[in-house]
């Protein structure tokens, strides 16, 4: 697609108005069915309705726990959506096979409806954003009712599931490594899923995990203890204000860096807090800062929505540049380079279309390049 700073004047075309007036009305229809999809998701009814087709809907409500009046409305959206079939006869309902792989708890990591919550998250502080985008402020955590629910059960399909088997094999040697023992750290951990089963599958090693937000990994910090898994802590804190961490053989932030009041800076210590021949594995979004760039990709739409709702403004909301979500990869390797990182890598993996990965190194004697 050619890209042009000016676009020509020309008289008003009806049929492209038309084709864009239905384009909207499939997407209010669109977004119905994702809102409605989220709760399909949190309720267990697609789940129950995978496990037993072709029930009626006085079944299905006893089977998945829900009431019987409110889960006809739900139905309604689904059948008519084309989710779910339906059997005007016997009156019952079946989720197509093909259409339960991407829906149910059962399909992880290809289970869409998780994602689908972002759209209620998003929408839940809409109030506050027509203020923010008059004023310029900025939103805090404690705004998301459930930032952190969702986001653990997002990073645990795209990242946790994929940790030993996709994600550290891009590291040379790093498996062996984490068998023999080394100290790791998950910098703005949220959850500590992906803590929770590296401690688990290397005992050997030494995890921690630091977040500002001690609500987000309380439920997996009690998880390890109950289990009794020795290897791995959590702490508070706030990364913006402390001077120095670890040593560390590892440094992880999965989608951690740009919400920060300050990434620069958190790359900074993350490049003094590894020791010689340490490794700082980064997951971020994997868009372009060139707008041009995103208009191919499926899913901007859905990432600028997020980052416009809850990314910018929590950055800003600390008293930060705001990066966003789509800050970019060209931004992102930027910023190693200038912490004083070499090596520098970005993956991108099959089992994951919206990131990219990238592995960075710190070598003996290595400044940033402001410092030199």
């Amino acid at each position: 697609m050619q890209m042009t700073d000016q676009s020509p004047i020309h008289p008003f075309d009806a049929a492209k108005a038309e084709a864009f007036a239905n384009r909207f009305a499939g997407t209010l229809n669109e977004a119905a069915l994702a809102i409605m999809s989220s709760l399909g998701h949190r309720t267990g009814l697609f789940d129950a309705l995978a496990a037993h087709p072709g029930l009626t809907a006085k079944t299905l409500a006893k089977r998945a726990g829900v009431t019987e009046r409110y889960l006809r409305e739900w139905l309604g959206v689904m059948v008519t959506s084309g989710v779910v079939d339906y059997g005007p006869i016997a009156r019952s309902y079946t989720l197509p096979p093909e259409h339960a792989a991407f829906l149910t708890r059962a399909s992880a990591p290809d289970n869409m409806a998780v994602t689908t919550q972002f759209i209620g998250v998003a929408a839940s502080v809409e109030t506050e954003m027509v203020s923010r985008f008059r004023d310029g402020g900025g939103l805090h955590y404690g705004h998301f009712e459930r930032f952190h629910e969702v986001m653990a059960e997002d990073s645990a399909q795209l990242v946790v599931a994929s940790l030993t088997e996709a994600i550290l094999p891009i590291v040379p040697g790093l498996i062996g490594r984490l068998e023999a023992g080394i100290d790791v750290a998950d910098l703005a951990c949220g959850g500590g899923r992906a803590l929770l089963r590296l401690a688990q599958e290397y005992p050997e090693s030494r995890f921690t995990g630091i977040d500002l937000c001690a609500d987000a990994f309380a439920a997996t910090e009690a998880e390890a203890r109950a289990k009794g898994i020795g290897n791995l802590r959590f702490e508070v804190r706030d990364l913006s204000s402390v001077d120095r961490i670890g040593p560390f053989d590892l440094v992880t932030t999965f989608d951690g860096v740009h919400d920060q009041r300050d990434p620069e800076g958190l790359l900074d210590l993350i490049r003094d807090a590894l020791r010689e021949g340490g490794v700082y594995l980064m997951q971020e979004i994997g868009g372009s800062r060139d707008l041009e760039k995103n208009i191919g990709n499926p899913f901007a739409p859905l990432l600028f929505t997020i980052s416009s709702m809850h990314c910018t403004p929590i950055s800003i909301g600390q008293g930060g540049p705001g990066l966003g979500a789509m800050w970019g990869i060209e931004t992102a390797r930027e910023y190693l380079e200038q912490a004083g990182f070499s090596d520098i890598e970005m993956h991108r993996l099959p089992h994951d279309p919206i990131n990219a990965y990238f592995v960075a190194c710190r070598r003996a004697g290595l400044q940033k390049q402001s410092e030199q």
